[in-house]
């Protein structure tokens, strides 16, 4: 049983190597297989066909999701909170930019997998609703309790469509990390007209931190 958990989690990884590569609609059973150096059964034994690896993946993706984008701690301060949300989507959009990159076809050839990605979605725009309650709280953002829904909207909808943005403007480009920093750049740029004089110079601290970032790695 351990072997095959082993064998199952190196598809995985193997899958997402590949479908970050070259990207998912390129990528065949039979190429994860060659390039783990495998038999098509053997990775059959574990996946029925691409769609039930992709399903898989994204259960993985929803994990990540779930588990790190969470409103402040008692004992955390809400700018720390904005970091550290910044840095579940700087981590998500580079470890799964695959499927930022081709979101609708992955979606519309599997209508469960659709399904299942509006449901996590709704739960992520509460959970981002609720960040953004607890800055206005802690006085890091001014905004009314009418624009916040509007403000959740437009960071989901940025983070969602940023790479595959970004690959209509340059199709053969290839997305590295600074790629997906100017991503979260873009986030904080969403969070600076909200910013109160008391935080906006530790909001403007956090935007050069990741312009640093995005120049070591570019």
């Amino acid at each position: 049983m351990e072997k095959k958990l082993r064998t199952k989690d190196k598809i995985l990884h193997a899958s997402i190597e590949l479908f970050n590569q070259v990207g998912e609609r390129q990528v065949t059973t039979n190429h994860i297989a060659a390039h783990l150096g495998i038999s098509p059964g053997n990775l059959y034994y574990h996946f029925r066909n691409k769609e039930d690896i992709v399903r898989q993946i994204f259960k993985e993706y929803t994990k990540l999701l779930e588990s790190r984008i969470q409103p402040p701690l008692a004992d955390e301060s809400a700018l720390d909170s904005l970091a550290s949300y910044l840095d579940v989507v700087f981590e998500l959009m580079w470890r799964f930019h695959f499927f930022y990159a081709n979101l609708p076809d992955i979606l519309a050839r599997d209508p469960a997998l659709q399904q299942d990605y509006m449901r996590v979605q709704q739960g992520v725009l509460a959970k981002v609703t609720v960040v953004l309650t607890a800055l206005k709280k802690s006085g890091v953002i001014a905004i009314e309790d009418n624009d916040i829904n509007s403000l959740a909207h437009n960071i989901k909808l940025l983070v969602t469509f940023w790479i595959s943005y970004l690959k209509t403007q340059a199709p053969a480009k290839t997305i590295d990390k600074a790629s997906v920093y100017e991503g979260v750049l873009k986030v904080i740029s969403l969070f600076k007209p909200y910013a109160t004089a008391a935080a906006l110079n530790k909001i403007q601290h956090l935007e050069q931190q990741y312009q640093v970032l995005a120049s070591e790695v570019s």
